[in-house]
């Protein structure tokens, strides 16, 4: 049995990733051990160097990387401001990789990405497909989901060729981590 654990990239109380994550996680075969965590409870000051120095690496960057070194999995859904992820989630990752560079090492990553337009958070998911990549983490499969609101209802998928592209890349995703 592979222990999966999941999280949205956003601080947002009504995020769309957060319900893209929902969705993502409940169509994991039975047979995973699934964990789903909110990064609000990872709160950070923003990271610099000077605060580094004076205060050291917080506590809460600890926790986030030894939460995900107790999994084989990833699935992760990140939102997109301004072409690049969001400020709170880019802070969290750059604290985490103070604690740990390689804090994603041997992780296999199903990185996805909701957003109202038709461009799907594609800019975003190139930026963390790499960095993730630098982080020791293999994104096995990517999804943009354009259109999230036109493309997503009551908590359903209502487009076919999202579904099954959905579908694809789920099932490539379990084989890759089975």
């Amino acid at each position: 049995m592979k222990n999966i654990l999941g999280f949205a990239g956003s601080n947002s109380s009504s995020s769309i990733n957060v319900q893209l994550l929902n969705d993502l996680m409940n169509r994991l075969p039975s047979d995973y051990n699934r964990k789903d965590i909110n990064v609000l409870d990872y709160d950070l000051p923003f990271y610099g160097e000077d605060v580094e120095k004076e205060q050291g690496i917080p506590e809460n960057a600890e926790k986030f990387a030894k939460e995900i070194e107790q999994y084989d999995a990833l699935i992760i859904t990140i939102n997109e401001h301004n072409g690049s992820l969001s400020a709170y989630f880019k802070n969290l990752i750059d604290w985490t990789s103070r604690y740990k560079h390689q804090f994603l090492a041997g992780k296999k990553i199903f990185l996805a990405a909701a957003s109202p337009g038709q461009g799907g958070a594609a800019a975003s998911l190139k930026y963390a497909k790499t960095a993730f990549t630098i982080f020791g983490g293999e994104v096995v499969e990517t999804l943009s989901f354009p259109s999230f609101y036109d493309n997503f209802e009551n908590g359903i998928v209502v487009n076919p060729e999202l579904e099954k592209e959905i579908d694809s890349k789920l099932n490539t995703f379990a084989q890759q981590t089975s």
